[in-house]
């Protein structure tokens, strides 16, 4: 049933896990105009008060679960006494325009957290104002979390993650990403989502890709980035030494590291994430 009234959520699931309680939600949401599904991690500690939330974004053709079903977060969040919330990647639906030719890069699963400003994706793909506004409203008005908000994300959504804080100083208080997506107007990825999404005019793409935000951010959180190896996407789609370079010509706080033999999987992301809740637990839980 779709839910039209703004702020109503309706749950889907409940899964008792760690003590505390992973949900699935089903809203409307007015900023894409559609149905959206998103997941939340509950530690034992929000059934006392409200909790600091990590925000996560997730990568190409993902949804809300892969996250939460693959990279074995919720025991240390348990610990930590810290949420984690996971939207979907994209708008989707039957009204919602995805890749003309059926590609799996590009439109459904494949938002790349940015507003569109081209049609047909203006109407719908706006899901940088959606992941930094009015998910976060939502859920600290219905839920026991608080607005005390990290970010993180893998891929897509690592450079998701870098773009919307990048863009929005003082809205997170921590800043990760697994093998980010780091010159996205230089990658193959990038240019099939910017040009569709955003029109021809490549300086119009700067607004939306972490290297070029490095130089003028007004707010310098210390960057925790983890990429693989043998990530078969790192020379021309990831790039973090561009990254590395963006950040040493401003100074800003960076600790990439590089890890022989991991790749793009899950298994990778499940390897280090223990390592990106504690990050941002020291700044959320201070």
């Amino acid at each position: 049933m779709l839910i039209r009234t703004p702020g109503s959520l309706e749950e889907i699931t409940a899964n008792h896990s760690f003590g505390g309680w992973h949900r699935r939600y089903r809203h409307y949401s007015e900023t894409l105009r559609c149905e959206m599904v998103f997941a939340v991690y509950l530690p034992p500690q929000a059934a006392r008060a409200k909790v600091p939330a990590l925000y996560w974004l997730s990568g190409l053709t993902c949804t809300d679960e892969n996250f939460m079903q693959k990279a074995g977060a919720m025991r240390v969040a348990a610990e930590l006494g810290m949420a984690i919330v996971a939207p979907d990647t994209s708008p989707r639906g039957a009204a919602v325009p995805g890749d003309p030719d059926g590609a799996w890069d590009f439109g459904h699963g494949a938002g790349f957290y940015l507003n569109a400003t081209q049609p047909p994706w203006a109407e719908n793909y706006r899901m940088h104002d959606y992941v930094v506004f009015e998910l976060p409203e939502l859920i600290e008005a219905s839920l026991p979390i608080n607005a005390s908000r990290g970010l993180s994300g893998h891929s897509m959504g690592g450079h998701g993650a870098l773009v919307c804080a990048l863009r929005n100083p003082g809205r997170y208080r921590s800043l990760s990403a697994l093998a980010p997506i780091c010159h996205a107007l230089a990658s193959p990825w990038g240019e099939k989502a910017f040009s569709r999404y955003l029109g021809a005019d490549r300086t119009a793409w700067k607004a939306w890709d972490a290297c070029e935000l490095i130089a003028d951010a007004s707010e310098r959180l210390p960057l925790l980035v983890d990429q693989g190896e043998a990530d078969a996407f790192l020379v021309e789609q990831l790039q973090p030494e561009t990254l590395r370079q963006a950040c040493a010509a401003v100074a800003h706080p960076l600790r990439l590291r590089v890890h022989p033999a991991y790749d793009h999987s899950y298994y990778f992301i499940a390897s280090f994430i223990d390592d990106h809740l504690r990050h941002h637990a020291a700044a959320l839980l201070t």
